[in-house]
């Protein structure tokens, strides 16, 4: 998508968190798509699993737009990327509008990257403990910044129909239209646990009948046709679609250390297999692309199931999930985690991959790839981090910065190795993950757009040595 791109498009926020934006997203997307638009998805931060339920309403990827991890320089280009083709955008946003990296003012919230993508707000208000008070909550949201554009509310969880009526005659006195209006009701929820929402892959079928009834209660309780109208008040967009092969090629072509000692040609195609399944369902489609374009055949294997890596397998990516709720059949599945355990090609783990190649999870095997052990605990680690390649890497060479994210609520002991993955900067200093060998395993989620050379460097490792 070239210079002066124009997408109708939305932004989907809220006051705070749990005010129902990914039901009213969702439902958008699927209301819309039922009406035969293309519709593309989007989410503002680093969720992983929001952008599951978008993939189903849409049939396209769900994708993440996050300023913090990627760079503010990047929003256009990934969005112009992932709506291409599509007659509407709709973007999610995070936590409440004006929330974002804490200490950083704007940074990585909802209101900088409606303005950044100079796409109308759409605020989705709890209103079950109001009345006419809701005028002046969302008048400060209005006001609060002039640069974001409050186009309308939904209003959600409304009691009864004279509730309806307080709430829109208080609305009317600030000018601000509704654009919709959503009772109580239980088929709104969405199903939680202690890092948020349950993934699709874990409940496809369930989550599939939840997208349909929630398209319809959004088709019945929004006004779409002004909401589309809306969208399409949005001006064109300066700036050109982010592409993984020009990324990669930018990222250079340097050599990295490691490659084998007899000097073999490097293969057509090295096999990366990717790990996927309901165990490890934590990844931005960004990374199977870029793979793709440094070189690579990228497979996916799901460790629940398969006894074996994917035949040729030159590289291994084990991404993010829930381990610690599949760790009997994790371990159960010994022939793959012997495999791995005997792998000595790259192999690139995050988060859940990182446990999964510890000794031991809760007590049960692991692949022992790491001489350490992990356990689910009471303590939320959540933030965005600033860290630098502590030493050369399959993923990085030392003194790269990176910027992350942590989300889990395991542990794990020792939390480095002899050879860290990370030092972090910010907002404290210390060392984390484990580079051992060929091996790079760390809790920090990583988004490679904004680092296209990691991908780049893995598949560069991958390619220089033979088939397992």
């Amino acid at each position: 998508m070239s210079a002066a791109a124009s997408v109708p498009r939305l932004v989907i926020a809220a006051p705070s968190s749990r005010s129902g934006k990914t039901t009213v997203a969702t439902g958008l997307m699927a209301a819309f798509a039922a009406r035969g638009l293309a519709v593309s998805p989007h989410k503002v931060g680093p969720d992983y699993i929001d952008p599951g339920y978008h993939a189903l309403a849409t049939g396209r990827p769900g994708r993440n737009l996050d300023p913090y991890l990627c760079g503010v320089e990047r929003v256009v280009p990934l969005f112009l990327h992932g709506a291409a083709g599509s007659a509407l955008a709709v973007v999610e946003g995070v936590m409440g509008l004006f929330d974002g990296a804490t200490g950083h003012g704007e940074l990585a919230s909802t209101a900088q990257v409606a303005k950044v993508l100079a796409a109308p707000v759409v605020l989705v208000v709890d209103a079950s403990a109001q009345a006419r008070s809701v005028a002046a909550l969302v008048h400060g949201f209005a006001s609060f910044d002039p640069g974001v554009r409050l186009g309308g509310v939904v209003l959600n969880k409304v009691g009864s129909a004279r509730h309806e009526e307080i709430l829109r005659a208080a609305l009317e006195e600030v000018g601000m239209p509704v654009l919709g209006s959503l009772g109580r009701s239980d088929v709104l929820a969405v199903p939680a646990r202690h890092l948020g929402l349950v993934p699709v892959a874990e409940r496809r079928a369930e989550a599939l009948a939840w997208v349909d009834a929630v398209a319809d209660r959004i088709a019945a309780g929004c006004d779409l046709d002004a909401l589309l109208a809306l969208a399409r008040t949005a001006p064109p967009l300066a700036g050109t679609a982010w592409d993984p092969a020009s990324e990669v090629a930018l990222a250079g072509a340097a050599p990295v250390a490691g490659r084998d000692a007899a000097g073999l040609p490097p293969a057509a195609r090295p096999v990366v297999a990717v790990a996927r399944g309901a165990a490890f369902t934590f990844a931005y489609p960004e990374h199977e692309e870029l793979l793709t374009a440094a070189g690579a055949d990228v497979v996916g294997f799901d460790p629940l199931d398969d006894e074996a890596l994917p035949p040729g397998t030159r590289g291994v990516v084990i991404g993010g999930g829930f381990p610690e709720m599949y760790g009997p059949e994790l371990s159960a599945n010994g022939a793959l985690r012997r495999e791995v355990a005997a792998f000595t090609g790259p192999l690139a783990a995050e988060c859940a991959g990182l446990l999964y190649l510890v000794r031991e999870l809760d007590g049960r095997p692991m692949c022992g790839v790491l001489d350490a052990k992990a356990a689910m605990g009471a303590r939320l680690t959540l933030g965005y981090r600033e860290a630098v390649a502590v030493g050369d890497s399959v993923l990085a060479a030392a003194g790269t910065r990176i910027r992350g994210h942590e989300f889990h609520r395991t542990r794990v002991e020792p939390t480095a190795g002899p050879a860290p993955a990370w030092g972090f900067i910010r907002p404290e200093r210390r060392v984390e993950g484990f580079v051992q060998g060929r091996v790079h395993a760390s809790y920090l989620h990583t988004h490679w757009a904004a680092e296209p050379s990691v991908a780049r460097r893995f598949v560069d490792f991958c390619s220089a040595r033979p088939s397992r």
